[in-house]
């Protein structure tokens, strides 16, 4: 029985081909989870109304095809993200004029056209934001990014935190009756992926609930501004993702606006977009400056998922003393604070930060 040239047996046999079928799922597995990433900042006119956004559209598809054909001589590439505001900035001050003018309702024409790239091409796409209506909210505006795959899309993520007091979008921890995750991680072949926008990472919080709810992958649709942007001396973007990353041990990939100020007035966009690895090493970048550029590196799950299983020294998801730290016990920013106005407006934003910051510091 145990020498290897004996006849083998009908048992003998099935086992052999169990076993060959065990192998080949597992390097199928494998291969499913070593791939490319690509992080993709955009320079394109800013729409004035929601007809131009298709413009804007299209030439980020374009930007995944160049990538997929571009980099199959080394990598599948299987992951794009996209920045904030990719589809259309908030350039109108209040949300009445963003209704009017740039709103879109999600499922639209433009994410359909994600979907047939991405079932095109088996890829997934985090989606650059889009100015978000919902009839289920009148009045009220969402800055919000999709996750598309060739399932459809897997994940709508409105942003928690907007960058007040310019921003006059709507966050879901706002509406009383709100009955969505507000930080929804997709399940998906290539990985578990969460995403957040922006101001987001400036709270670690949001990170860690996306890793608390199973992200291994946290994607940044930012548009992140000079002087915080990507270069010294603040560099506020290159700081924050290396330590969300290994904070929570999880891949990064961080999409930023590129676009120069004459496309996206009032500021200048320093792109700088990256890959992190889970331990805060940065595997790819694209040097700071404006300008439409595709940033790629190869990423793999499978080690991660290993890292995370072995680890026992820097393990801050399972060392985090949650009862050690009253601030959250009590209400800094509560939900609805802003009220019921009509209009959301920046002179409503400021009134409620000057209430936002009596609590912060202890107030009444």
């Amino acid at each position: 029985r145990d020498d290897p040239g004996a006849p083998r047996g009908e048992e003998g046999l099935e086992d052999e081909a169990r076993s060959g079928r065990i192998s080949h799922r597992r390097r199928m597995n494998c291969d499913t989870l070593r791939y490319a990433v690509a992080a993709c900042q955009v320079d394109q006119p800013n729409p004035e109304d929601r007809t131009q956004i298709g413009r804007n559209t299209a030439r980020m598809l374009e930007m995944v095809d160049m990538a997929v054909e571009g980099y199959s001589p080394f990598w599948d590439v299987k992951l794009f993200a996209f920045p904030e505001f990719g589809h259309a900035a908030p350039v109108y001050p209040t949300s009445r004029g963003l209704l009017a003018k740039l709103t879109v309702p999600i499922p639209n024409e433009h994410t359909e056209k994600y979907v047939a790239k991405a079932r095109q091409l088996g890829v997934y796409i985090q989606t650059g934001t889009f100015l978000e209506e919902d009839l289920k909210w009148p009045g009220k505006v969402f800055n919000t990014t999709c996750l598309i795959g060739p399932d459809g899309i897997l994940s709508r993520y409105r942003k928690v935190n907007p960058w007040i007091p310019w921003e006059v979008h709507t966050s879901p921890h706002d509406l009383p009756d709100y009955d969505e995750e507000l930080f929804p991680v997709a399940r998906t072949p290539i990985g578990n992926i969460g995403v957040a926008i922006c101001y987001d990472w400036l709270f670690p919080e949001s990170l860690r609930q996306l890793t608390a709810n199973g992200a291994e992958i946290l994607i940044r649709v930012s548009a992140y501004m000079d002087p915080w942007g990507a270069t010294e001396p603040m560099d506020w973007w290159t700081v924050v993702n290396r330590c969300r990353a290994l904070e929570n041990t999880a891949y990064v990939v961080a999409a930023n606006q590129g676009a120069a100020l004459a496309h996206y007035a009032p500021f200048s966009w320093p792109g700088g977009s990256m890959v992190v690895d889970y331990d805060g090493r940065l595997l790819a970048q694209a040097d700071p400056g404006p300008g439409e550029k595709i940033v790629v590196a190869p990423i793999d799950v499978g080690s991660l998922r290993h890292e995370r299983d072995r680890r026992r020294g820097h393990d801050m998801r399972s060392h985090l003393r949650t009862e050690a730290y009253p601030l959250y016990g009590r209400s800094v920013f509560p939900p609805a604070t802003r009220g019921v106005e009509a209009v959301h407006t920046v002179d409503v934003n400021k009134a409620v930060i000057g209430q936002a910051r009596q609590r912060g510091q202890g107030g009444d």
